[in-house]
């Protein structure tokens, strides 16, 4: 059988979530944008057609979505725990690639985003 190693990309996932350092953080809230990049095996499913041989982004998406709800004082504690979930819970991953961004951070001065990117 051919091996095809494919990326599944979750693109621009927004959140509003209680994530900070600062108390109008953790009161008030922010938007956040997640994307995802993972690498995985997809021989199976590409010749099946089965959402049970795939690496299913529903769950995903649930999964990080879950994450999201959970208070961090740290961007990169929040991708860090997405990363840590999705390999316990998805052995069909190989690599992959979050890249957590807070929208608006409260910088003095006019910034779009602040983003922290972990690989592993």
């Amino acid at each position: 059988m051919t091996e095809y190693n494919g990326i599944i990309e979750l693109e621009d996932m927004e959140f509003y979530a209680y994530h900070g350092c600062y108390n109008e953080e953790q009161t008030n809230g922010n938007k956040f944008i997640v994307n995802l990049k993972v690498k995985t095996d997809v021989s199976i499913p590409a010749k099946s057609d089965k959402i049970e041989d795939a690496l299913d982004y529903v769950k995903i998406y649930e999964l990080i979505k879950t994450e999201m709800a959970q208070r961090s004082h740290l961007l990169e504690h929040i991708a860090s725990r997405i990363l840590d979930k999705l390999f316990e819970q998805f052995y069909k991953i190989i690599t992959a690639e979050v890249r957590v961004s807070k929208i608006s951070p409260p910088i003095e001065g006019k910034i779009k985003s602040v983003s922290v990117i972990l690989k592993r």
